[in-house]
């Protein structure tokens, strides 16, 4: 059995997987349908695009299960059906990665419950460990490798989540989103993140951003990553979405996506992937660029302007080292 772990320890940068819910969407995922109910309503699509993502050449491939918990099945009036959905998963992902014929890395997909924490909303931490155990046993039964928590806002939830997989007894990812000038919605900064897991037995195999907002803000964010311990992911969105009539497009093209991968490398990432937008097509062009690259300085915000695109957060985050260290005396 490969495990992300022994993975990690080759130094090697990792290539996570592409957008689950955006290829849905282009193979037939209608508004307002849970993507989780194509775990046994369509698994042929399911294995369809984790295949294509590992043809791409990705490493790592997520499950099916961003919302497989209680709480969001119950908006579906599913919330009984979270192991089931959860193992299914996990299952038609294992198919996939044991038959690439190279170490690929299943990573059961938790997301957040939606749901609001204690003063502001009901959640209790003991509930949230209950209800992200419960989604990570299923995960674990059908075969993946490592819980891969994203999305993730509050630092109340990502560390319940954690707790849920130390419990369980599963290694784990966790990602937060860094969408709100810089911040989470919660206010949490980048630079932040790894205080969450302090006090955690074991710690978390690797931490870092997801989706949020293009790939150039997410750069600026795992730029102040770059002196943590814990292996930094980074799961950008492929640009910024428009709408074209009624269909949400991403604007990142292959070519961006390679040059997001290089600096993202530069910026000191150790699994690098695709949020939002980010089809096989994008996943192929950063495998060259992983493959290809050569190592350069930590890139900053300027030059991340300049080859990705504009900032979408107004507010100036850092890049250069002098701003960064600036911020964080303040």
């Amino acid at each position: 059995m490969y495990s992300l772990e022994k993975l990690l320890a080759t130094g090697k940068v990792l290539l996570a997987d592409g957008a689950t819910g955006t290829n849905y969407f282009e193979m037939g995922l209608t508004a307002g349908e849970p993507p989780e109910f194509w775990i046994t309503d369509h698994p042929d699509r399911v294995i369809s695009l984790h295949q294509q993502f590992v043809d791409a050449g990705a490493d790592i491939i997520l499950t099916n299960t961003f919302g497989c918990n209680r709480h969001r099945l119950k908006l579906h009036n599913a919330q009984a059906r979270v192991h089931e959905l959860a193992s299914a998963a996990a299952g038609l992902a294992r198919k996939v990665a044991d038959g690439a014929g190279r170490p690929v890395i299943v990573a059961g997909s938790v997301g957040p419950t939606g749901e609001l924490f204690e003063p502001l909303g009901a959640l209790t931490e003991a509930e949230a460990i209950d209800t992200f155990a419960e989604q990570i046993q299923g995960l674990k039964d059908g075969g993946a490798d490592v819980a891969w928590i994203e999305t993730m806002s509050a630092p109340e939830e990502v560390r319940a989540a954690a707790m849920a997989a130390i419990k369980v007894g599963m290694p784990y990812v966790a990602t937060m989103s860094f969408d709100t000038a810089g911040r989470t919605m919660m206010g949490i900064m980048p630079s932040a993140l790894e205080q969450i897991f302090v006090g955690l037995d074991p710690q978390p195999l690797a931490i870092g951003a997801n989706c949020g907002v293009g790939a150039s803000d997410m750069l600026v964010s795992v730029s102040e990553m770059k002196g943590f311990v814990t292996p930094v992911v980074a799961k950008g969105n492929c640009g910024i979405p428009k709408f074209e009539g009624v269909t949400i497009k991403y604007s990142g093209t292959p070519e961006l996506m390679h040059t997001y991968a290089g600096m993202a490398v530069d910026a000191g990432v150790r699994i690098v992937g695709g949020c939002c937008g980010t089809s096989p097509e994008h996943l192929v062009a950063m495998r060259n660029a992983l493959d290809t690259h050569v190592s350069g300085a930590a890139p900053t915000t300027g030059e991340i302007i300049a080859k990705i695109g504009p900032l979408t957060n107004s507010v100036p985050t850092i890049a250069d080292t002098s701003t960064r260290d600036a911020r964080r005396r303040r």
